[in-house]
C-alpha cells in the first residue's frame, strides 16, 4: 500500500514537472507562431521563426541581461572579457562555456561550430557584422546612448529570445530603482547641481572624458549632476588640464583600473597634477573611485551606477 502511494506521487510530480515544462516551451513559441521580426539599433531588421536554443553574447553588456531574465542556460559563447554574472574563465577550462574571442575581434571559426540561432553584439564590430550575416548568421546589434536606450535594449533581448515579460519585469524594477534617487533629490529642491568630471583614460596624449551623446552622460544627469563636457557632441572627447581647471568641477569621477594599473595612477597622483589644487573637487576633497565595470557595460547595473553617482553628488540624501 505504501509503495503504492509513493509510486502515485511520483507520477503525479511527472505529471506536473511535463505539464509546467509544456506551458513554458508553448508560450515561449506561441510569440514566434507567425514569426518575429527584431528591429536592431541599427535599424537593421531580423526575422526569428522559433525561440532561440543557441545564443553567443559578443558583448559583456547583454551576458547579465540573458541570464538575469531566464536564458542563460541558452548561451553556448560569450567573449574572453565576460565577468558577469559569473567567472567564465572557469566556465572555459570546465568545459561548461565557450569563449568566441575579444569582442571587437571574435572568432568567425569558433562562432560556426557553435551554430548558434541568434547572436548579440555591439557596434563595436561592424566589421565583422556583415561577414556574419552574410554567412546566414542572425545578427542583432545593440548600442544605448541612454538610459532609455538601455532599457529598450533589454526589452529587444527579451523579445528575440521569448522572454519578453521577464525582459518587462526587468526594466520596470530598474526604472523604480532609478525614479526613487529622482524623487529624492527633486524632493530636496536643490538649487545648484554639482558639476561632474569624468575620466575614462589619462596619457600624454591628453585626458579621454565623456561628451553629451553617451548613456554615462545621462547617467549623470539623472543622478543630479551637470557633466562638464555635455556641450561637446562627441561621445568620447579628449581635453587637456588647462580645460580642465577652467572648468573647475565640483566632483571628479574615475573608475577602477582597466588592467593592472589605472591609467591615472592613484588618487594621490591625480591631487598633484599640475595646477589641479586649485580645482573645487581637489579642494573640496570629492574626487571618487567607482567600479570601472559599472561604466563599462549598459546593461543591469545602470541603476547601481546611478545610486552609486548620487551618493557621490548628494552624500547628505544618500548615506
Amino acid at each position: 500500500m505504501e509503495k503504492t502511494k509513493i509510486t502515485v506521487a511520483i507520477i503525479l510530480i511527472a505529471i506536473i514537472t511535463l505539464s509546467v515544462f509544456f506551458v513554458i516551451f508553448s508560450t515561449q513559441n506561441f510569440q514566434f507562431r507567425d514569426g518575429i521580426t527584431i528591429t536592431d539599433s541599427q535599424g537593421y531588421p531580423t526575422t526569428l521563426s522559433a525561440a532561440p536554443e543557441r545564443i553567443i553574447s559578443i558583448a559583456p553588456s547583454i551576458t547579465p541581461i540573458l541570464f538575469e531574465i531566464g536564458v542563460g542556460d541558452k548561451v553556448v559563447g560569450v567573449t574572453d572579457y565576460d565577468n558577469s554574472p559569473y567567472d567564465f574563465s572557469a566556465w572555459f577550462v570546465a568545459g561548461n562555456m565557450t569563449s568566441i574571442g575579444g569582442y571587437s575581434n571574435p572568432n568567425i571559426e569558433t562562432i560556426l561550430s557553435l551554430q548558434p540561432d541568434i547572436i548579440f553584439t555591439t557596434d563595436i564590430n561592424d566589421i565583422t557584422i556583415p561577414n556574419m550575416r552574410n554567412i546566414g548568421l542572425n545578427v542583432i546589434v545593440v548600442g544605448p546612448n541612454s538610459i532609455d536606450e538601455i532599457f529598450q535594449t533589454i526589452k529587444i533581448v527579451g523579445k528575440a529570445t521569448g522572454a519578453e515579460k521577464n525582459a518587462d519585469t526587468l526594466v520596470n524594477n530598474l526604472s523604480t530603482q532609478i525614479n526613487n534617487v529622482i524623487s529624492t533629490i527633486n524632493n530636496a529642491d536643490i538649487t545648484k547641481k554639482p558639476t561632474v568630471y569624468y575620466e575614462i583614460w589619462y596619457s600624454t596624449a591628453g585626458f579621454m572624458t565623456l561628451g553629451a551623446n553617451t548613456w554615462v552622460n545621462d547617467v549623470i544627469t539623472t543622478a543630479g549632476g551637470t557633466n562638464i563636457f555635455n556641450d561637446i557632441n562627441e561621445p568620447y572627447p579628449t581635453t587637456n588640464s588647462e580645460v580642465i581647471i577652467t572648468k573647475n568641477p565640483d566632483v571628479m569621477l574615475f573608475p577602477t583600473a582597466m588592467g593592472d594599473v589605472a591609467s591615472y595612477g592613484s588618487l594621490n597622483e591625480i591631487k598633484n597634477r599640475s595646477g589641479w589644487n586649485t580645482i573645487n573637487a581637489v579642494k573640496n576633497n570629492r574626487i571618487y573611485i567607482i567600479d570601472e565595470n559599472l561604466f563599462s557595460q549598459p546593461g543591469i547595473r545602470v541603476a547601481e551606477l546611478v545610486q552609486t553617482i548620487a551618493k557621490c553628488l548628494y552624500p547628505d540624501l544618500f548615506p
